[in-house]
């Protein structure tokens, strides 16, 4: 049971308190509900570029990383489709100093043409890196766009291209942080050693001067029903062929989630899940193959990709993947094997709750969803599950008239 304590300050800004005595430590997490969906298609990887630019000085801190170090502290962040998110680990008798950085650079960035250029250059080389000279690497690049035809979810994190950041001005940067990064727009958990009133003082101390701005207010044009099925193959240098399989399902928000989280779960999960078991560890057929959701607040994706054994052609892997979605789809399964991934699940919760971070982030989570009355309950969701379900969920989402599939080729030199 994670308990907390929240309050709103007059400027908009979300806080919310989770104590912790039994740690030395404190975690101040601060949530922007900005993504790469929030972004023009003509310029987008503009919600990871600000992950950087935050750390690169503010209005009156010239470095946010010297002063955190100083004080024992450590610091990181990462962007989605959805949001981005910033955590700072410190000693607890040191918080006040996660809150003096957080609110400096919520209340403005330095803007300096040199902070602009170190870390475009930063995020265009990690572009080249990892999406463009690694094996596999613009996967999402290709497969997005396929998925995707009108949403915003059709362009991965690190944006389109790199000319978009290549080509971004200060004028474009501070538009961008001005309409997202508000106190409005954002949600402050706190966490650990510490006390209500406490942060309550320090929250109104270092937040409350930060002008209310205008609440940006979403208004992203839905994804169409997918009527057909979608087909890529592209060559490049890999060590083997891919396959990946793309099916349309419910947002985070719907009980879709967690019925689609223990499919993936029955089908490449573990080692003795169906796919890994017969196709990886029986028959040879993949090197290796995973399953999984993507979880997102809008319009979420099943995904199943594997690497495939070099005597195994395209036409084969799919069919024998199609062979487990169809069992699946033709009975419900036996409750012990549906039991077994509910019991992972539990495990994996109460493991991931130790942590005071995950616990502090997931408020964060659930606050930004508008479901933080359902923070406690999320066990309780699988619970309920029954094989029907399972099989009912089946049914309508692995449908081949509705698949999007990518074929990673070898490329050969002819």
């Amino acid at each position: 049971m994670i308990e907390y304590k929240e309050f709103v300050l007059d400027n908009g800004l979300k806080v919310i308190f989770h104590e912790d005595r039994t740690t030395p430590l404190a975690v101040v997490n601060v949530l922007y509900d900005v993504g790469a969906r929030d972004e023009d298609e003509s310029k987008t990887g503009f919600a990871h570029l600000f992950e950087h630019l935050m750390f690169g000085g503010s209005k009156n801190i010239p470095s946010f990383d010297t002063p955190l170090q100083m004080a024992g502290g450590e610091c990181n962040a990462f962007t989605s489709n959805d949001i981005t998110n910033y955590y700072t680990i410190l000693p607890a008798e040191n918080v006040e100093t996660a809150f003096w950085l957080e609110s400096d650079r919520m209340l403005e960035l330095a803007f300096t043409p040199k902070s602009l250029e170190v870390q475009r250059g930063v995020v265009i080389e990690e572009f080249k890196q990892r999406y463009l000279n690694q094996p596999y690497g613009d996967v999402w690049l290709q497969f997005r766009p396929l998925i995707y035809k009108e949403h915003a979810y059709k362009w991965a994190t690190i944006g389109k291209e790199i000319s978009h950041i290549e080509e971004a001005t200060m004028e474009d940067v501070k538009a961008f942080f001005y309409k997202h990064y508000s106190p409005e727009n954002a949600v402050m958990v706190v966490g650990g050693n510490l006390d209500f009133e406490q942060v309550k003082s320090l929250a109104e101390k270092w937040f409350s001067p930060i002008p209310k701005r205008q609440k940006y207010n979403r208004a992203l044009p839905p994804e169409p029903e997918q009527r057909e099925e979608r087909r890529l193959v592209v060559e490049r240098e890999v060590p083997s062929n891919a396959i990946y399989m793309a099916f349309r399902m419910g947002s985070r928000k719907s009980n879709d989630h967690y019925v689609g989280d223990l499919c993936s779960d029955v089908l490449a999960g573990s080692k003795s899940s169906r796919l890994y078991n017969r196709l990886v560890l029986q028959e040879k057929k993949f090197s290796s193959i995973s399953a999984y959701i993507t979880a997102a607040l809008e319009d979420g994706l099943i995904i199943i990709s594997g690497n495939l054994d070099e005597s195994v052609s395209f036409e084969e892997a799919e069919a024998l993947i199609w062979q487990e979605l169809d069992g699946l789809i033709a009975a419900e399964m036996d409750a012990a094997e549906l039991t077994k991934v509910k019991n992972k699940h539990k495990t994996g919760k109460v493991f991931s709750e130790q942590s005071l971070m995950n616990r502090v982030m997931n408020i964060a989570f659930f606050e930004n969803m508008g479901l933080l009355h359902e923070l406690n309950n999320e066990l309780h969701h699988y619970d309920v599950i029954t094989s029907k379900d399972m099989q009912a969920f089946a049914k309508k989402t692995f449908d081949r008239s509705k698949q999007s599939v990518l074929q990673v080729k070898i490329k050969t030199d002819e």
